[in-house]
Protein backbone atom coordinates (compact mmCIF):
# COMPACT_ATOMS: atom_id res chain seq x y z
CA UNK A 1 0.00 0.00 0.00
CA UNK A 2 1.01 3.77 -1.03
CA UNK A 3 0.56 6.60 0.99
CA UNK A 4 -0.30 9.37 -1.14
CA UNK A 5 0.19 12.92 0.36
CA UNK A 6 -0.83 15.48 -1.44
CA UNK A 7 -2.56 19.01 -2.11
CA UNK A 8 -3.55 21.28 -4.85
CA UNK A 9 -1.40 21.83 -7.69
CA UNK A 10 0.48 20.47 -10.67
CA UNK A 11 3.11 18.72 -8.61
CA UNK A 12 1.09 16.20 -7.07
CA UNK A 13 -1.45 16.03 -9.75
CA UNK A 14 1.59 14.45 -12.01
CA UNK A 15 1.96 11.62 -9.23
CA UNK A 16 -1.90 11.30 -9.40
CA UNK A 17 -1.66 10.57 -12.56
CA UNK A 18 1.00 7.97 -12.43
CA UNK A 19 -1.09 6.50 -9.85
CA UNK A 20 -4.02 6.19 -11.92
CA UNK A 21 -2.24 5.11 -14.98
CA UNK A 22 -0.77 2.06 -12.93
CA UNK A 23 -3.60 1.16 -10.86
CA UNK A 24 -1.01 0.72 -8.04
CA UNK A 25 -3.02 0.32 -4.58
CA UNK A 26 -2.95 3.66 -2.57
CA UNK A 27 -4.83 5.63 -0.13
CA UNK A 28 -4.80 9.65 -0.84
CA UNK A 29 -3.70 11.51 2.44
CA UNK A 30 -4.77 15.64 1.76
CA UNK A 31 -2.45 18.06 2.67
CA UNK A 32 -4.27 21.15 3.20
CA UNK A 33 -1.02 23.61 2.19
CA UNK A 34 -3.44 27.14 2.44
CA UNK A 35 -3.64 25.71 6.60
CA UNK A 36 -0.18 25.20 6.87
CA UNK A 37 -0.78 21.23 7.47
CA UNK A 38 2.88 20.69 5.19
CA UNK A 39 4.69 22.34 8.26
CA UNK A 40 2.98 20.16 11.12
CA UNK A 41 5.86 18.15 12.45
CA UNK A 42 3.66 14.84 11.12
CA UNK A 43 4.40 16.09 7.77
CA UNK A 44 7.95 17.49 8.32
CA UNK A 45 8.80 13.98 9.31
CA UNK A 46 7.94 12.13 5.92
CA UNK A 47 9.39 15.75 3.70
CA UNK A 48 11.55 18.37 6.11
CA UNK A 49 11.34 20.47 3.08
CA UNK A 50 7.52 20.97 3.65
CA UNK A 51 6.10 20.49 0.47
CA UNK A 52 4.03 18.07 -1.12
CA UNK A 53 3.68 15.85 -2.65
CA UNK A 54 5.36 12.80 -0.41
CA UNK A 55 4.40 9.37 -0.42
CA UNK A 56 5.11 6.33 1.50
CA UNK A 57 5.83 2.87 0.58
CA UNK A 58 5.12 0.41 2.91
CA UNK A 59 6.50 -2.18 0.93
CA UNK A 60 9.64 -0.03 -0.29
CA UNK A 61 13.26 -2.11 -1.29
CA UNK A 62 13.83 -4.90 1.16
CA UNK A 63 10.51 -4.93 2.12
CA UNK A 64 10.93 -1.77 4.29
CA UNK A 65 8.82 0.78 4.44
CA UNK A 66 9.95 3.95 2.23
CA UNK A 67 9.73 7.64 1.93
CA UNK A 68 9.98 9.68 -1.03
CA UNK A 69 8.79 13.45 -1.48
CA UNK A 70 9.85 15.92 -4.64
CA UNK A 71 7.66 14.99 -7.43
CA UNK A 72 10.16 14.53 -9.66
CA UNK A 73 11.44 11.56 -7.05
CA UNK A 74 9.02 10.43 -6.46
CA UNK A 75 7.71 9.69 -10.41
CA UNK A 76 11.36 7.60 -10.66
CA UNK A 77 10.88 5.92 -8.07
CA UNK A 78 7.36 4.85 -8.28
CA UNK A 79 8.51 4.39 -12.28
CA UNK A 80 11.28 2.42 -11.48
CA UNK A 81 9.45 0.17 -9.04
CA UNK A 82 7.19 -0.82 -11.26
CA UNK A 83 8.84 -0.79 -14.49
CA UNK A 84 6.04 0.97 -16.33
CA UNK A 85 6.11 4.43 -18.08
CA UNK A 86 10.14 4.91 -17.57
CA UNK A 87 11.31 3.71 -21.25
CA UNK A 88 14.17 1.54 -22.66
CA UNK A 89 17.51 1.46 -21.40
CA UNK A 90 18.73 3.45 -24.24
CA UNK A 91 16.08 6.04 -23.34
CA UNK A 92 17.61 6.76 -20.50
CA UNK A 93 19.95 9.86 -21.29
CA UNK A 94 16.40 11.66 -23.06
CA UNK A 95 14.50 11.04 -20.07
CA UNK A 96 16.38 12.12 -17.21
CA UNK A 97 16.85 15.60 -19.18
CA UNK A 98 13.83 16.12 -20.23
CA UNK A 99 12.57 15.22 -16.75
CA UNK A 100 15.32 17.54 -15.00
CA UNK A 101 14.64 20.18 -17.85
CA UNK A 102 10.73 20.26 -16.17
CA UNK A 103 11.95 19.71 -12.43
CA UNK A 104 14.55 22.72 -12.70
CA UNK A 105 13.24 24.93 -15.40
CA UNK A 106 9.52 24.64 -16.58
CA UNK A 107 8.14 24.24 -13.50
CA UNK A 108 9.44 26.52 -10.92
CA UNK A 109 9.27 29.66 -13.48
CA UNK A 110 6.10 28.31 -14.29
CA UNK A 111 5.64 28.88 -10.31
CA UNK A 112 7.13 31.78 -10.12
CA UNK A 113 5.02 33.40 -12.40
CA UNK A 114 1.98 32.41 -10.78
CA UNK A 115 3.15 33.97 -7.59
CA UNK A 116 4.45 37.15 -9.19
CA UNK A 117 0.78 37.58 -10.96
CA UNK A 118 -1.76 35.99 -8.22
CA UNK A 119 -0.58 36.05 -4.97
CA UNK A 120 2.57 38.91 -4.79
CA UNK A 121 1.79 42.40 -4.02
CA UNK A 122 1.30 44.58 -7.35
CA UNK A 123 3.66 46.77 -8.56
CA UNK A 124 6.65 44.50 -8.74
CA UNK A 125 6.84 44.79 -13.08
CA UNK A 126 10.37 43.13 -13.12
CA UNK A 127 9.65 40.30 -11.37
CA UNK A 128 6.26 38.94 -13.47
CA UNK A 129 7.62 40.04 -16.95
CA UNK A 130 11.25 37.58 -16.11
CA UNK A 131 9.15 34.79 -14.29
CA UNK A 132 6.52 35.48 -17.21
CA UNK A 133 8.95 35.63 -20.18
CA UNK A 134 11.02 32.60 -18.58
CA UNK A 135 8.06 30.18 -18.40
CA UNK A 136 7.20 31.38 -22.38
CA UNK A 137 10.44 30.31 -23.20
CA UNK A 138 10.37 26.79 -21.67
CA UNK A 139 6.91 26.53 -23.64
CA UNK A 140 8.56 27.31 -26.69
CA UNK A 141 11.90 25.07 -26.34
CA UNK A 142 9.90 22.01 -25.38
CA UNK A 143 6.95 23.11 -28.55
CA UNK A 144 9.84 23.14 -30.83
CA UNK A 145 11.21 19.63 -29.96
CA UNK A 146 7.65 18.19 -30.34
CA UNK A 147 7.29 18.99 -33.46
CA UNK A 148 6.89 15.80 -35.68
CA UNK A 149 6.98 14.01 -31.95
CA UNK A 150 3.79 12.92 -30.36
CA UNK A 151 5.37 12.18 -26.88
CA UNK A 152 8.61 13.93 -25.46
CA UNK A 153 11.14 10.51 -25.55
CA UNK A 154 11.19 8.83 -28.18
CA UNK A 155 7.89 8.67 -29.15
CA UNK A 156 6.92 6.54 -26.06
CA UNK A 157 4.34 7.50 -23.40
CA UNK A 158 6.48 7.71 -20.43
CA UNK A 159 6.82 9.91 -17.04
CA UNK A 160 8.27 12.47 -18.94
CA UNK A 161 5.06 13.56 -20.42
CA UNK A 162 3.43 13.33 -16.97
CA UNK A 163 5.34 15.55 -15.28
CA UNK A 164 5.18 17.88 -18.30
CA UNK A 165 1.69 17.53 -18.56
CA UNK A 166 1.08 18.50 -14.54
CA UNK A 167 2.89 21.91 -15.28
CA UNK A 168 1.06 22.77 -18.89
CA UNK A 169 -2.56 22.00 -17.53
CA UNK A 170 -1.65 25.47 -15.15
CA UNK A 171 -0.90 27.54 -18.24
CA UNK A 172 -4.07 29.74 -17.46
CA UNK A 173 -2.35 30.60 -14.36
CA UNK A 174 0.99 30.82 -15.48
CA UNK A 175 -0.65 33.06 -18.64
CA UNK A 176 -2.81 34.61 -16.54
CA UNK A 177 -5.90 33.97 -17.28
CA UNK A 178 -5.76 34.42 -20.94
CA UNK A 179 -8.64 32.15 -22.33
CA UNK A 180 -6.20 30.19 -24.55
CA UNK A 181 -3.21 30.40 -22.97
CA UNK A 182 -1.45 27.88 -25.39
CA UNK A 183 -2.10 28.65 -28.52
CA UNK A 184 0.84 30.47 -29.78
CA UNK A 185 1.83 26.91 -29.16
CA UNK A 186 0.73 24.33 -31.30
CA UNK A 187 2.49 21.52 -30.39
CA UNK A 188 1.72 22.02 -26.61
CA UNK A 189 -1.68 22.10 -27.65
CA UNK A 190 -2.06 18.98 -29.34
CA UNK A 191 0.17 17.08 -27.02
CA UNK A 192 -2.11 18.27 -23.89
CA UNK A 193 -5.02 17.27 -25.81
CA UNK A 194 -3.42 13.43 -26.71
CA UNK A 195 -2.78 13.76 -23.03
CA UNK A 196 -6.26 14.57 -21.70
CA UNK A 197 -7.83 11.91 -24.17
CA UNK A 198 -6.61 9.74 -21.23
CA UNK A 199 -9.22 8.05 -19.22
CA UNK A 200 -6.63 7.67 -16.60
CA UNK A 201 -6.57 11.91 -16.55
CA UNK A 202 -10.24 11.94 -15.31
CA UNK A 203 -9.41 9.43 -12.81
CA UNK A 204 -6.43 11.71 -11.51
CA UNK A 205 -7.97 14.81 -11.25
CA UNK A 206 -10.83 12.86 -8.97
CA UNK A 207 -8.36 12.17 -6.92
CA UNK A 208 -7.29 15.31 -6.70
CA UNK A 209 -11.37 16.84 -5.80
CA UNK A 210 -11.20 14.09 -3.77
CA UNK A 211 -10.47 16.81 -0.57
CA UNK A 212 -12.28 20.06 -0.19
CA UNK A 213 -9.31 22.14 0.24
CA UNK A 214 -9.03 25.79 1.58
CA UNK A 215 -8.76 28.22 -1.88
CA UNK A 216 -8.96 31.42 -0.42
CA UNK A 217 -5.54 33.27 -0.07
CA UNK A 218 -6.02 35.23 2.83
CA UNK A 219 -3.72 36.23 5.00
CA UNK A 220 -3.36 32.47 6.86
CA UNK A 221 -3.01 30.90 3.54
CA UNK A 222 -0.03 33.85 2.41
CA UNK A 223 1.76 33.18 5.69
CA UNK A 224 1.09 29.40 5.25
CA UNK A 225 2.59 29.00 1.99
CA UNK A 226 4.73 31.59 1.12
CA UNK A 227 6.35 31.69 5.20
CA UNK A 228 10.22 32.90 4.39
CA UNK A 229 8.22 36.28 3.26
CA UNK A 230 6.77 36.80 6.42
CA UNK A 231 10.09 36.16 8.46
CA UNK A 232 12.75 39.00 9.04
CA UNK A 233 16.03 38.79 6.49
CA UNK A 234 19.02 37.33 7.80
CA UNK A 235 21.92 39.73 8.58
CA UNK A 236 24.68 37.72 7.45
CA UNK A 237 27.75 39.16 5.50
CA UNK A 238 27.98 39.00 2.18
CA UNK A 239 31.92 38.45 0.76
Amino acid sequence: MIDFYYGPGPNPLKIALFLAETGLPFKARPVDTYRGAQHDAAFRALNPNGKVPALVDTDGPEGRPAIVFDSTAILLYLAEKTGQFVGEAQDRPQLLSWLMFIATGLGPFSGQAVHFQHAAPKGLDYAVNRYRREAERHYQVLNDYLEGRSFIVRDRYTIVDMSAWGWLDRAVRVMNAEDRPLERWPNLVRFMDMINARPAVQHAQAIMSGHAFKTTMDEEARQAMYPTSFSPASKGTVS
